[in-house]
């Protein structure tokens, strides 16, 4: 386990990153035990939407790279979160079922952040939902949009984190300190629920057109296609695609 050492003179000690610190080998589902520290108790899954808040968004994904395993930290530009999170699972679950008590507690703890705007917060908590988990992590958000209403609403805006000014917007500085000052909050935070919601949408296409849902890409980030319509729906006779949006 490599971490990078914190600078002389700050208030987080050389063990404040173990906590939040996944090693490799979760990621690969090969146990390797004996080779690991004792389980982090805030284990942290990053998602950034490099994108977001211009500079900022790629900015921010440098410095967690920087202080984290690599792996633990996703550029939602290169990867979807869906995919991310089903191999994780997949792997943690593999290790439970070798008796790797490191991988449940990583399970049992892992927390999500996710550094966007209203749009990719909604994507990953309509992913997490998907999922349908016998444990569904909790979720962090960090402002980098236009619109950030979810963030603001839970509070995570209305820290002692510095803020810089773009577009009128109030957005997270992305140096070091102020990172692992988020990491302090999301330690520190309480676990709080949201309504989350699916509304299905059956939609006519032209004649000629084809009745495989909409590609994603054509879509926000917090709404995705699902499904067109069965062979044995009567819908189906008027060529109609059934799709469903997920938003929070």
């Amino acid at each position: 386990m490599q971490l990078e050492p914190l600078m002389a003179g700050s208030k987080y000690d050389a063990d404040f990153l173990k906590e939040f610190y996944i090693p490799t080998y979760i990621f690969s589902g090969q146990t390797n035990i004996s080779d690991v520290p004792d389980a982090p108790k805030y284990p942290v899954l990053v998602f950034i939407n490099s994108k977001s808040g211009g500079q900022l968004g790629g900015d921010l994904l440098v410095t967690y790279r920087t202080l984290l395993n690599e792996r633990q930290v996703t550029d939602l530009g290169e990867e979807a979160p869906d995919k991310v999170l089903r191999r994780l699972y997949i792997s943690l679950e593999k290790l439970k079922q070798e008796n790797d008590k490191f991988a449940a507690k990583i399970y049992e703890r892992l927390r999500i952040i996710v550094a966007g705007g209203d749009g990719t917060a909604g994507w990953l908590l309509g992913v997490v939902c998907d999922l349908k988990l016998s444990h569904p992590p909790p979720i962090a958000t960090v402002p980098l949009g236009t619109g950030n209403n979810l963030p603001f609403a839970f509070g995570w805006c209305l820290s002692n984190l510095q803020f810089s000014k773009l577009q009128g917007k109030k957005n997270p500085e992305t140096d070091r300190n102020s990172v692992l000052s988020f990491l302090e909050q999301v330690m520190k935070s309480k676990e709080m629920k949201i309504d989350n919601w699916h509304l299905l949408m059956r939609m006519k296409i032209p004649k000629g057109g084809s009745c495989d849902p909409v590609a994603p890409l054509e879509l926000p980030h917090s709404l995705h296609a699902f499904s067109r319509v069965s062979s044995t729906d009567e819908l189906n006779m008027v060529r109609h695609s059934t799709i469903t949006f997920v938003s929070p």
